[in-house]
């Protein structure tokens, strides 16, 4: 059992992990700035309120924790861009503040900046939203801001390039830094499955100072 504590615990992909983490056994915290956002109740769950761009906030919703979780982002591309690199900075630096007994850091990320068959990146294809562009770029600048950072142990998990709620099988493949694709030439993951990816992550940690992602 690990104790965890995860924001972002209201969106697509952190309800799922939320979810996952809470049925095999976990003790999960659940920060948010607004608590009553949470509609749930489990006796493995804790809500708290709490900040993820504030490092004090951070440190002390994560001390003592085994792991913490980060699946913010920001619903829009501007939101993005305002939550998700700016996140990922407050959340080294507060666990910064905890020195060697920090916990883990596990951060959702994009499949923007992942390499395609042609030698690219997904984010390079042609005739992409600029909106949609935003949210890549900004998980760019997270996963840039982490390949700096060796004092804390984090791990990045990018989703393959759809990602969208379906069917938990609990398969997946796993790789590092190419794009994931399936016998037709799609690239996909559910939500459910890239959760359990994820708390496979938390289990029997292989990615810690990595970015890794998953596909079927």
């Amino acid at each position: 059992m690990a104790t965890i504590t995860l924001y972002g615990a209201t969106g697509t992909i952190g309800s799922r992990v939320l979810r996952e983490a809470l049925e095999r056994g976990h003790q999960v915290t659940a920060v948010l700035r607004d608590p009553a956002r949470l509609d749930l109740t489990h006796p493995g769950l804790t809500v708290a309120a709490g900040d993820v761009l504030d490092p004090a906030s951070v440190a002390e919703q994560a001390k003592g924790r085994d792991v913490v979780v980060s699946a913010v982002g920001g619903g829009d591309g501007p939101g993005h861009v305002a939550t998700v690199r700016p996140s990922a900075e407050a959340l080294v630096g507060g666990l910064r503040t905890l020195g060697p007994d920090a916990p883990r850091l596990i951060a959702v990320g994009g499949a923007g900046s992942l390499r395609t068959p042609d030698g690219r990146q997904v984010w390079d294809a042609e005739g992409l939203p600029e909106f949609l562009l935003q949210i890549m770029h900004a998980h760019g600048d997270a996963l840039d801001h982490y390949r700096t950072v060796e004092d804390v142990r984090w791990t990045n998990l990018s989703p393959a390039a759809l990602i969208e709620p379906g069917e938990r099988t609990g398969a997946y493949r796993v790789g590092l830094e190419d794009l994931l694709l399936d016998a037709d030439g799609n690239s996909r993951i559910s939500t459910e499955d890239y959760a359990v990816a994820l708390v496979d992550e938390i289990e029997q940690p292989q990615h810690v100072g990595k970015r890794f992602t998953v596909g079927y």
